[in-house]
Order: structure tokens, then C-alpha cells, then sequence
């Protein structure tokens, strides 16, 4: 079995962060049949339309193709975060928390 890479850690970091917050998220397929630039995680959080790109670590960042999609999703009234340790995805699990009592 190979090792898990450092961007596949911090997804594993992730869903155990939106499975104990109860949230609703999906991995799109990456198959070249989607749009080039959708983020790694797509969620809704109490009817939110959230979108979560992962990253290895801050260092490495997102395409062009991906800011874009950031941008349009913003555009259309949904929230999109960019995530890459563990002190990045507590800030989404704040925000979901923050979403979820508002």
C-alpha cells in the first residue's frame, strides 16, 4: 500500500471535520469529463453552496482556473475556502459552526 500524499492527508482532515459537523459534501469526479478549476469539495451547509480547495500545504497555490471558479461561485451567492492545514480547515469549521447558528 502506498502512502497517503500531503494534500490526501489533509482531505482525510477535512471530511472528519465535516463528517463531525454533519455536513453534506461530495468529491466531484476528476475524470476530464467536468470543468477544468472545480474545487477538491463541494458541500452544502444549511442550503450554502460551499466549495473547498485542498492544497499540500501553503505553498503551493491555486491555479488560475481555480481562482476563477472561486470567483464565479462567489459571484453566484456561494462561499469558496481554500484550505491547506489544520489551522485553515478550523477556520471552515468555525465558519460552518457560525453558518449553522446564525
Amino acid at each position: 500500500m502506498s502512502a497517503m500524499t500531503p494534500e490526501g492527508k489533509i482531505k482525510k482532515k477535512l471530511v472528519e471535520m465535516l463528517k463531525n459537523e454533519k455536513v453534506w459534501y461530495f468529491f466531484p469526479a476528476a475524470n476530464g469529463m467536468g470543468k477544468a478549476g472545480i474545487p477538491d469539495v463541494i458541500c452544502i451547509v444549511e442550503g450554502q453552496f460551499v466549495g473547498i480547495e485542498c492544497k499540500a500545504d501553503e505553498t503551493k497555490k491555486p491555479t488560475t482556473l481555480q481562482l476563477m471558479c472561486a470567483k464565479d461561485i462567489r459571484a453566484a451567492g456561494g462561499y469558496w475556502f481554500l484550505v491547506y492545514d489544520d489551522y485553515s480547515i478550523a477556520d471552515v469549521e468555525k465558519w460552518i459552526q457560525t453558518w449553522k447558528n446564525r
